[in-house]
């Protein structure tokens, strides 16, 4: 069994040792991998296109491509390969505006009545400045596009606002991803993540977990990719997690089916665990990092298996855990996530 696994981070390291870990006999190429996955398998730096990569897959005769961040599956890598005839988990290019596309998101949870914060969409730097200095504060201000986990501004007063809006829609901080913005009321509670294997209408979520945003200590500091998180989540009580499942996943699902679009791969719901309940702040389409190190330490399952059922709409009921709980630690580099050095 060979197994290509796409990316370079922690969640990479820490999906293919998941996958290694039921049986020997699967062999792990990671493209292009890291200091962590030499020790698990092949890694491949030399390829850097999808063309190449599936060449290579064609070629090592790859039996499943498991793909890590969220740029290559917003950018189309599972269209590609279906499209060359190779199996590959994570949903399509379409699919996969979830995450790239806050406002394809937000209008398709306010179609779907999941429960989120209200919103408005601002295409304008001057309509979006005029619209905060009327609303209450404090207030969220997100890019539309893909920016790394770090687009995501919570503003405590205008000013903060304002400037928040410079650095992504007139100095584009994040390039084109700051077109648009999506300003949205600011949630206070808990924030946790649940992600779910989703194969057509069908859900089977994962254990929850919880990250760290922020860089500093009490949430201080600006948002991060992820500081570190646990798993599971005690004060989340069982009928929140179905609540999760019913009336987030299930209903996210069945609207992007209306739509003509089926989701089959991983999908990431972080939530805020309100006092009316679970709301959605965000949805990912890619297994979360850091919270993937918390959880998959946690699962006695066959993960290729559960990949496998999922591409072959064949989810089981339920999955098994070990019942333990897990902590992932970050490192970060002096002066992350705004300047700071690399490769030492």
């Amino acid at each position: 069994m060979k197994v290509m696994i796409v990316g370079s981070g922690g969640r990479e390291h820490t999906l293919g040792w998941t996958l290694a870990r039921s049986f020997e006999g699967r062999d792990f190429y990671f493209v292009p991998g890291n200091g962590g996955t030499i020790t698990i398998g092949h890694n491949i730096e030399y390829i850097n296109n999808y063309d190449d990569m599936t060449k290579f897959a064609k070629e090592k005769g790859i039996d499943l491509t498991v793909v890590g961040p969220e740029k290559p599956l917003v950018s189309g890598i599972v269209d590609k390969f279906r499209e060359e005839g190779l199996r590959i988990f994570g949903p399509t290019r379409e699919a996969a505006q979830l995450e790239g596309s806050k406002v394809f998101a937000k209008e398709l949870m306010r179609d779907a009545r999941v429960p989120t914060a209200n919103f408005e969409v601002f295409d304008d730097f001057n309509g979006a400045k005029n619209y905060i200095e009327k609303i209450k504060c404090p207030f969220v201000i997100k890019a539309d596009g893909l920016a790394g986990g770090k687009g995501v501004f919570v503003c405590m007063n205008v000013g903060e606002g304002v400037r928040a809006l410079e650095l992504v829609m007139l100095e584009k901080k994040f390039g084109s991803s700051g077109d648009k913005v999506v300003i949205e009321d600011c949630l206070t509670g808990q924030e946790v993540s649940v992600l779910a294997l989703v194969s057509g209408d069908r859900v089977l979520p994962f254990l929850p977990s919880q990250d760290h945003k922020r860089i500093f200590d009490e949430d201080r500091g600006p948002n991060t990719g992820g500081m570190g998180a646990y798993s599971p989540v005690p004060f989340m009580r069982k009928g929140e997690l179905v609540a999760v499942k019913e009336k987030i996943f299930l209903p996210t699902v069945k609207e992007l089916l209306r739509r003509g679009i089926e989701y089959n791969g991983v999908l990431y719901a972080g939530l805020m665990i309100t006092s009316r309940g679970p709301m959605v702040l965000e949805f990912n389409v890619r297994f979360g990092d850091p919270e993937s190190q918390a959880i998959f330490p946690l699962l006695e399952d066959d993960f290729l298996e559960l990949l496998f059922k999922t591409l072959d709409g064949e989810l089981p009921d339920k999955i098994n855990w070990s019942g333990k709980s897990a902590v992932a630690v970050v490192v970060a580099s002096n002066g992350y996530p705004d300047h700071y050095e690399t490769g030492f």
